[in-house]
């Protein structure tokens, strides 16, 4: 397949820049990737398509505050820092991207807060724009973290034209996120509210979690025609016994296992066995799904509507099928969905 395969008219203002009212009523698109039927529906009917026994897989992540802004030594010039992962506890060390990149470099100092409460000191180059930091902070690493995170803000991606506010710190995450590591919400997730999730539960349909800490690189732009030259960003998974066990008897019983989400479905192509079968998963996941790719594990799985070019498109693209895919992302820009992390959803049954 070709970059070039995933490009699409998308207007701008389908780009979705709030949240729906309430988590289960935006809008739900139903593809029957077997037959290419196409449905129009509300989120909260989502469950009419699932029967006792079947199993729903949710990631549980939780994205941090990872967005800050701080001010160069000496120029006082006003520098983004986005927060990717920590790398040291103890020496307060953290991988980073700066924005303006060109303005800072190894030994430079940076300080946050109206006060500058909290300096860190550039000690590596990574990538162009990627830093390693180490923070200089007298105090337990709780006390640490409580200083950082109040300085950060929920991080909005790009395509969201405006300031995250106090909503975004409830709805760009999942009711159920837990495990912090996160700095791209699990979007799929986050359309399922308590109520969706006691329906769920009262109909029999089973619910098991896995973790994957999605990163920047989801929104990576990809500079190569050819997609076997992409590489993935490193993304840091667990797979426990519990979901292994609900998957794998739900699959041996017949009965429908959903992915809800691009980074559950990675995460469970990555888990799984010669068998067809789920096992355990403790580590680091690269890979990129695109088509053609054979699924042996999920018979389903919900998304939300992803722009054009993305990495998150070409999973879709390759689970319903391309031609199914790219002509239902036609009639969602026909009939107005909207798109992106806060926009609406689509589930593809095989």
């Amino acid at each position: 397949m070709k970059l070039s395969q995933f490009k699409f008219k998308l207007p701008e203002e389908r780009i979705a820049q709030y949240p729906s009212e309430n988590r289960d009523e935006c809008r739900l698109m139903v593809v029957n990737a077997r037959t290419g039927e196409i449905s129009h529906r509300m989120f909260k009917d989502i469950i009419e398509y699932f029967d006792e026994g079947d199993v729903m897989v949710f990631n549980d992540t939780r994205v941090f505050p990872a967005r800050l802004y701080g001010n160069k030594e000496k120029t006082g010039a006003c520098i983004e820092v986005f927060l990717l992962r920590e790398l040291n506890e103890e020496n307060r060390l953290w991988d980073v991207l700066v924005e303006p990149a060109r303005k800072i470099r190894i030994g430079n100092k940076l300080y946050f807060g109206d006060d500058d409460s909290l300096v860190a000191e550039v000690i590596d180059n990574t990538t162009s724009r990627g830093r390693t930091l180490r923070f200089l902070f007298d105090g337990t690493h709780d006390e640490f973290k409580e200083a950082l995170y109040a300085l950060g803000e929920t991080p909005l991606p790009e395509y969201i034209k405006r300031s995250p506010n106090e909503m975004d710190k409830e709805r760009y995450q999942c009711i159920f996120a837990k495990n912090e590591g996160a700095v791209m919400a699990p979007a799929a997730g986050a359309h399922f509210s308590r109520e969706l999730m006691k329906r769920l539960e009262i109909k029999g349909i089973d619910c098991g979690f896995l973790t994957l800490h999605a990163g920047r690189g989801n929104f990576k732009e990809i500079d190569v025609e050819d997609l076997t030259k992409h590489r993935m960003d490193s993304e840091e998974m667990y797979v426990n016994t519990e979901l292994v066990e609900k998957v794998n008897n739900a699959k041996d019983a017949g009965k429908q296992v959903c992915a809800v989400g691009t980074s559950v479905l990675r995460a469970m192509t990555q888990a799984v066995c010669m068998n067809g079968h789920l096992m355990e998963f403790q580590g680091w996941t690269n890979k990129f799904i695109f088509p053609p790719y054979v699924f042996t594990v999920c018979t389903a799985m919900v998304s939300n509507f992803h722009l054009p070019y993305s990495t998150m498109l070409m999973m879709v693209a390759a689970f319903g099928g391309y031609e199914t895919v790219m002509k239902a992302y036609e009639v969602a820009v026909k009939e107005k969905y909207n798109f992106g992390a806060y926009g609406d959803a689509m589930l593809i049954l095989r």
